[in-house]
């Protein structure tokens, strides 16, 4: 999209009352969603969470002594060398799964494209809310539960602040689905499986000067 395009995003209070819709820096939500890259970055994301520790024996583990079971002609039976043979039952295994590493990396513009992109879909369909805070005077699950109601949440959704209040992230860790999120640690993958994205004011800034 042209740069003269102006994208918004609902806005509320820190006590979860709508406001005025937030004008969103045009660098930084561009409208251009760029599913290859989302891909790609969630695809890396979960790759290097696998620890790669599977492992099957191989003929050299299996239990079994080097001898052969029988002569080698003469008595009728298929020729064998050794009881850890893969075509026998407790043999060993051919080209099984061994601990191996996963983890590839992606170019850091190419990561940052891929949030930018995530988060540029979210405000097309309309997902992305903007709040002055996000913060909590005690730490009560039924209160956040009802916070992230007026905020429109009924679902999956991802809360960004600059630094998430420890009150607010203890009520809402009981809460199927619902994330809370440092900006600077903020992964295309959080956003692309949020149904809702709530960010405040100054994560929306600091998103700005890191993808802008």
């Amino acid at each position: 999209m042209s740069e003269s395009h102006n994208f918004q995003a609902a806005a509320f209070t820190a006590l979860g009352t709508p406001r005025d819709a937030v004008q969103l820096p045009t660098a930084t939500f561009d409208g251009t969603v760029n599913m290859p890259v989302m891909h790609q970055a969630v695809k890396a994301m979960l790759a290097n969470q696998r620890q790669g520790t599977h492992a099957t024996k191989t003929r050299r583990w299996v239990t079994g002594g080097n001898q052969k079971p029988w002569k080698q002609k003469g008595t009728g039976r298929a020729r064998v060398g050794e009881i850890r043979n893969p075509l026998w039952r407790k043999g060993g295994t051919v080209f099984g799964p061994q601990p191996r590493s996963y983890e590839f990396t992606m170019p850091k513009k190419a990561e940052l494209g891929a949030l930018r992109a995530a988060l540029s879909a979210k405000v097309q369909d309309g997902q992305l809310v903007v709040v002055d805070a996000l913060s909590a005077s005690e730490v009560k699950t039924k209160a956040a539960a009802a916070m992230l109601k007026k905020l429109g949440v009924d679902g999956k959704a991802v809360l960004i602040d600059l630094a998430p209040d420890a009150k607010l992230s203890q009520s809402v860790r009981n809460i199927p689905g619902v994330a809370i999120v440092a900006s600077g640690r903020l992964t295309a993958r959080d956003v692309e499986q949020a149904d809702r994205v709530i960010a405040t004011r100054g994560a929306i800034e600091k998103l700005q000067e890191a993808l802008g």
